[in-house]
């Protein structure tokens, strides 16, 4: 497994080991050991039409980490001063956000799932949904 260190203030880029054998492919992720915390909820997004965008938020305590199964799509991460964007394009890679991250995901293909492991159940009130509101808790 390979961690970056992402220049947004503690988002993490993962890629897993691959295991390839006459069966297939085998990728596997360990919570707690390698991704950062326990997950209490997941979700999917998949069937997003051309040109929609998902996400445009950030949680107050809620950290999540994302692995697009199958497609692509691109995420843009923000920390209220630095912002990177990241494909995920192989069911090897994920990306941890850690609360008080803006994330947006966008340019999904058709064939895109994304699954999102998140460290609490849902919760309205966790959510930060303006980035106006965003930049007021970050700075």
């Amino acid at each position: 497994m390979n961690i970056k260190n992402l220049s947004v203030n503690g988002v993490q880029f993962f890629e897993f080991n691959k295991n390839l054998d006459a069966r297939g492919t085998l990728v596997v992720g360990n919570f707690e050991s390698e991704i950062p915390f326990l997950p209490k909820r997941y979700f999917l997004v998949y069937g997003v039409p051309e040109n929609k965008i998902r996400g445009e938020h950030a949680h107050k305590e809620c950290h999540q980490f994302l692995i697009c199964t199958a497609g692509k799509c691109t995420v843009l991460v923000d920390d209220g001063r630095n912002k990177a964007e990241i494909i995920l394009d192989e069911p090897n890679k994920g990306l941890y956000l850690p609360p008080k991250t803006w994330g947006v995901q966008f340019d999904y293909s058709p064939d895109a799932s994304l699954l999102v492991f998140a460290s609490h159940p849902y919760d309205s009130e966790d959510y930060i949904r303006t980035y106006e509101e965003f930049k007021k808790i970050v700075f």
